[in-house]
């Protein structure tokens, strides 16, 4: 402290500086996440602006764009598996995992730039890695399904995972090139993996 006075933000006590910065945090990231799922190209200063503090107050907590964008995906995935427990997943597993892509499918769309803006950011083994605890929910449903009767088991599981995850992000892509439109994705998705899955 070269005036020897200390400065605001060393006045305040440690749990309200904690607190000032987590409210900075979530208002870099709630800027982050709505600019990222708007449309792709979105630069870092664009998410600092539109959070309301400065270039030097992001990169305080987040020291890169790879270490924003990992942030900005951990929290998408949060509200997606938020959203998930507010799905009935019971009865017929087909009909389940119907409901889930149809009810889901918003979350995906505003994903779909999301994803987008990280992907020269962050490793495809990351973001797919990522997916683990929603694929451990789809792979759970699957196995019922086949348990059931409902799916066939002559597909290893783990290929109809993965060919959910794939199907998904190809009608993302599809969006994104004009050959399909959001409201057409999700049945879609539901006749190609009830096609794929059906016993």
């Amino acid at each position: 402290m070269a005036d020897g006075k200390t400065t605001a933000s060393a006045r305040r006590p440690s749990g309200q500086r904690r607190a000032d910065a987590q409210r900075s945090i979530d208002k870099i990231l709630a800027a982050g996440l709505e600019l990222y799922s708007s449309r792709p190209g979105v630069s870092v200063a664009e998410v600092a602006e539109a959070a309301g503090v400065g270039r030097v107050t992001l990169y305080g907590h987040f020291p890169s764009r790879t270490e924003l964008a990992q942030a900005l995906i951990e929290r998408a995935f949060e509200e997606t598996e938020a959203a998930w427990r507010d799905v009935d997943t019971s009865g017929a597993a087909d009909e389940a995992l119907a409901r889930i892509l149809r009810r889901q499918w918003n979350l995906m769309e505003r994903n779909r730039n999301l994803r987008d803006n990280v992907v020269g950011d962050l490793s495809p083994q990351w973001l797919r890695e990522r997916h683990d605890p929603i694929l451990r929910r789809i792979e759970a449903l699957l196995t019922r399904g086949q348990d059931d009767g409902v799916f066939r088991t002559d597909l290893p599981l783990s290929w109809m995972v993965t060919a959910l995850y794939s199907l998904v992000h190809a009608a993302s892509d599809e969006i994104s090139a004009g050959r399909l439109t959001a409201e057409q994705a999700p049945e879609v998705l539901v006749a190609s993996l009830g096609s794929l899955y059906r016993a």
